[in-house]
């Protein structure tokens, strides 16, 4: 079983990009165990930061309501 980050901290992330033919790219994010595919390396990637920020938005918001 994964476990996924809870930290609201954007440098507990890490983006690691993959390319795969000529217009193959994939992001994954091992703390959240997570991956985008697309045809760019600055699509995936900021695709993926824009996952983690959601992510760690959502985290503060249950953070806030406890």
């Amino acid at each position: 079983m994964l476990n996924i980050s809870k930290s609201t901290n954007p440098d507990d992330y890490e983006i690691l990009i993959r390319k795969r033919g000529d217009n193959v790219y994939a992001s994954y994010c091992p703390q959240l165990n997570y991956m985008i595919k697309g045809e760019e390396h600055e699509q995936v990637r900021i695709l993926m930061k824009e996952y983690i920020e959601n992510h760690i938005n959502e985290l503060s918001k249950q953070i806030q309501s406890n």
